[in-house]
């Protein structure tokens, strides 16, 4: 409204209802934030229990490791256009470590934790490149980090037989995650876990519990 000497002011009443707006456009904001979080919690334990199947099957269906599997050369040799595997050694672990960098353009160097992946999409498991340099690249996280599969050699982060990781995990997404799945413990039960990203390697025990500090970012592992 405008005064006598035509200065234009706010009542009380258009305050409030601005304040109102603004409050409500905030709570939007956060609520919208909060359905994102909670999207990429759901994305990342959907991933371990994708993986976690689709390993299932691939054992079930082969009697074999993938990435270990001593078939795969031949079970997947073809003629062209068919893609042709490289095998594994056979002797019941996996070879490399979960953020293992595809050697160059030829799989044939790749360490098995590389192979891992290209065995379960040529057998359809999962999607991705069955030719080409892409075959043994690992997939990514809703946060763009590595999940990799490795054997847990020296109990890395207290774990045993083979496990799957997801590195560059927020702080809060791993706690949830934890939380869902298992016991909330950074050290403890089927869900492990230690501050890092792709370039971090797997120590032998995590250290602590859980920090939330809005900058941490973990890598969360699970026996599969």
């Amino acid at each position: 409204m405008r005064t006598n000497s035509g200065q234009l002011v706010f009542t009380l009443v258009e305050i409030a209802i601005v304040l109102v707006i603004i409050g409500l456009l905030l709570g939007a904001i956060l609520k919208g934030q909060e359905m994102i979080t909670q999207a990429r919690i759901k994305s990342v334990i959907n991933d371990f229990n994708g993986i976690s199947a689709a390993y299932a099957s691939y054992q079930d269906r082969y009697r074999a490791l993938p990435g270990d599997d001593p078939r795969a050369g031949t079970r997947w040799a073809g003629p062209a256009p068919a893609p042709v595997a490289v095998s594994g050694n056979g002797d019941g672990t996996l070879q490399g470590l979960y953020n293992a960098n595809p050697a160059g353009a030829s799989p044939v160097t790749a360490e098995e934790s590389n192979l891992f992946w290209w065995h379960m999409r040529i057998a359809g498991f999962i999607p991705g490149a069955t030719t080409g340099a892409g075959v043994g690249s690992q997939p990514t996280n809703a946060f763009g980090g590595k999940i990799g599969a490795q054997n847990a050699g020296g109990a890395a982060l207290g774990l045993s037989g083979l496990i799957v990781c997801s590195a560059g995990v927020p702080d809060k997404v791993a706690i949830a995650v934890d939380t869902q799945m298992d016991d909330q413990a950074s050290a403890s039960g089927s869900i492990r876990a230690m501050i890092g990203d792709s370039t971090t390697a797997l120590v032998a025990a995590p250290a602590g519990n859980y920090a939330e500090t809005g900058t941490n970012t973990y890598v969360v592992c699970k026996g599969l």
